[in-house]
């Protein structure tokens, strides 16, 4: 049996981990700046991580949510207090397609309606629902297609309050990237975000805040929605919850009642999957690292900006991107064979950075030496 070819592959073994660092098995050591899809929040196998999955496997690793399970009810109470969202009730999954998948179901649940706003280069997942609402034709298949989605340009105001004003009596839900990562990183303005939270309340939709990647402390707040200082009706969040282990989540605000049977899982809040997200939280409070992921974040963003190659340098935190031109086409490329530093991309040309929010500063100039080398060669190659 052959696997099933949907992955480009990058022609490397990894096969150990520490902190921000990977080793092929040949024993070449590669600088981490892409953690897996925004995966690694806390840095590779933290010895915290690996002593509470290692503690709680010799205890029990499953058993289903017919019974209590106290991890779940810390879990709930560590994320409420250090996200703010104390007042918000917790459902456990396994992926940000199921938590995404949920919250749209539980938005029309509670509106008793079917039409969604999403937005131009949205990612929400590759599920059923979740993929209707990404923007992308590439992974939605004919089966997927639905009229119940309306897409709107990203941070065009004038767009939303029109489609309110035209159907929003009909609208159960906007659902919204606070920085979209697979589009590229663009960034919501705040005064957008603030806009989804008046409509909504207008028009009693609920506001989705899809925070799979751009959540978990990695814009340097908890969710990089706070920053328009308005509170969605529900967050979803996967990628750097368990820091690797498979979990996901999604908190629901008060006023959306929950009713036996409406969601479920099998696999998801397990104990295993617990221990390893609530070490995730504990470290992130321990090491300050949405502290850290603002100060590193910074000094690479002002760094990049100085390169006059690289344009358009954004984000928040450790969520950056910037366009690479034409010329420089192969930068992606010789960073991971020359360098050996992993990156991300989003088509056509932007590179993305998304690594551990333990990124040292260190790492961070490494990572800026190496740029600038390869941009010069690329440079060099093309004027000869």
């Amino acid at each position: 049996m052959n696997l099933f070819d949907v992955y480009p592959i990058n022609d490397v073994t990894i096969v150990k981990a520490k902190g921000s660092y990977v080793w092929d098995d040949q024993g070449d050591q590669y600088l981490d700046l892409y953690g897996g899809h925004a995966v690694i929040s806390i840095g590779h196998t933290h010895p915290h991580w690996v002593q509470r999955i290692e503690d709680q496997l010799e205890k029990i690793a499953f058993y289903s949510n017919s019974i209590r399970i106290p991890l779940q009810v810390q879990l709930a109470e560590q994320l409420g207090r250090i996200s703010g969202k104390t007042d918000y009730q917790l459902f456990l999954c396994n992926s940000g397609a199921e938590a995404n998948e949920n919250a749209l179901k539980m938005a029309s649940f509670h509106t008793g309606r079917k039409k969604i706003i999403a937005f131009n280069k949205s990612f929400h997942g590759r599920t059923s629902l979740a993929v209707a609402v990404t923007d992308n034709p590439a992974y939605t298949a004919p089966v997927n297609e639905t009229d119940n989605v309306i897409f709107l340009p990203f941070n065009d105001e004038d767009a939303l309050a029109e489609c309110f004003a035209s159907d929003g009596d009909s609208i159960a839900a906007v659902i919204i990237e606070g920085i979209q990562g697979v589009g590229g990183i663009n960034v919501a303005d705040d005064s957008f975000l603030r806009l989804i939270r008046s409509l909504c309340d207008k028009h009693g939709a609920v506001y989705i805040a899809d925070s799979v990647q751009c959540g978990y402390g990695r814009s340097g707040k908890f969710f990089s929605h706070d920053f328009a200082g308005v509170n969605a009706d529900i967050y979803t969040m996967a990628k750097g919850m368990g820091n690797g282990f498979p979990v996901a989540g999604l908190i629901i605000a008060p006023h959306i009642k929950p009713k036996h049977f409406q969601l479920g899982t099998t696999f998801g809040g397990n104990h295993l999957a617990c221990a390893a997200a609530l070490a995730v939280l504990e470290i992130i409070e321990q090491e300050k690292l949405m502290g850290n992921a603002v100060m590193v974040g910074k000094y690479l963003r002002d760094e990049l900006s100085a390169i006059p190659q690289l344009k358009n340098i954004r984000g928040r935190g450790l969520m950056i991107g910037f366009d690479v031109p034409a010329e420089l086409k192969d930068l992606k490329k010789n960073l991971l064979w020359n360098q050996k530093i992993f990156t991300g991309e989003a088509k056509p040309n932007v590179i993305r950075l998304l690594p551990s929010l333990a990124l040292k500063r260190k790492d961070a100039e490494q990572f800026i030496d190496s740029i600038k080398e390869e941009i010069s060669n690329l440079v060099s190659a093309t004027v000869n």
